[in-house]
């Protein structure tokens, strides 16, 4: 146990040395980059401090928030950026940036700590030699730290999922206020107020931020698509424009997207259904083969034997 107290204690004072040396070394800021570094800030607090459905009902832990902002000024400073896929994917979800980078480095930590804390108990009783390989604790911080990534990449598929559909009923809706002879802004306004829903509540507050900053709404519904990686959302915005700016009559072609994403959807959830039932054939076809070599495992032990 003593072993073990006293290699957390030099990876503790190893952790400092290199910290220290870190930010001795840092480079200085020129102007440019520090111009572009206060650009970046300002551009990721109005995206905070917009209205959305996710983030209305987030609760974000101050603390946790600042040792992500703190993070992510670093990585800004070495001109590191998280891949797009998955900017859009915490876009999605409504979660910042700096949140998760905190997640990261808290399940990290926790991972680099669960194998000594697990392990401790059997030590004590002699069970298992007092030194615990650091191979084991580096995967553990390598587990958490993935484990936040693939959290988000599967929840931001299933909440895009479920956008795109509700994107498709706003297509319809946009074409029938159209159709009413309604203006592209009354359309959109009209079409966004039919739902309560996550998604159509961030539509509509998309909407109504770009009214209150006096941009086009079919802008800011591109900007969104851009934000999110929903490329109908983008075609909505090019259609829209044309709208307004030649007068372009696109209420059938409005129509006519809905029913192709709707047609979409519906192949994309025969295709999962489908793959499902694969993968419940393969466990069955397993519990068969297990059954059967349960049966035949004594006669062929009493012939070998």
């Amino acid at each position: 146990m003593s072993l073990t107290l006293v290699m957390i204690a030099g990876g503790l004072v190893g952790a400092g040395l290199l910290l220290a040396v870190w930010l001795v070394l840092q480079p200085p800021v020129s102007g440019p980059v520090a111009l572009a570094h206060l650009d970046a800030q300002l551009s990721r607090s109005r995206r905070h401090a917009s209205v959305t459905a996710d983030r209305r009902h987030q609760d974000e832990s101050p603390r946790m928030r600042r040792l992500g902002t703190e993070l992510a000024d670093a990585l800004d400073q070495r001109g590191i950026r998280l891949p797009t896929s998955l900017s859009s994917g915490l876009a999605m979800m409504g979660v910042s940036r700096e949140i998760f980078l905190a997640r990261c480095v808290l399940g990290a930590v926790l991972g680099f700590v669960v194998p000594v804390i697990v392990l401790a108990p059997v030590t004590a009783l002699g069970f298992v030699s007092p030194s615990i390989p650091l191979w084991l604790m580096l995967i553990g911080a390598m587990v958490g730290l993935v484990v936040p990534v693939l959290q988000v990449v599967r929840e931001s598929d299933e909440r895009r999922r479920a956008f795109r559909h509700v994107v498709g009923s706003f297509l319809d809706l946009v074409a029938m206020n159209l159709a009413g002879g309604r203006g592209v802004p009354e359309a959109l306004q009209s079409a966004a107020q039919i739902s309560d829903g996550w998604a159509m509540t961030r539509i509509r507050d998309t909407l109504e931020a770009a009214r209150l900053q006096g941009t086009t709404p079919w802008a800011a519904l591109g900007a969104l698509g851009e934000e999110v990686d929903i490329d109908e959302l983008r075609d909505l915005s090019a259609a829209l424009a044309l709208v307004a700016e030649d007068g372009a009559k696109v209420r059938d072609s409005l129509t006519a997207r809905a029913a192709s994403m709707r047609r979409k959807a519906l192949a994309d959830a025969e295709g999962r259904a489908a793959a499902r039932s694969q993968s419940m054939l393969v466990a069955q076809l397993l519990l068969c083969i297990g059954f059967l070599i349960f049966l035949i495992y004594p006669a062929v032990a009493r012939v070998v034997g």
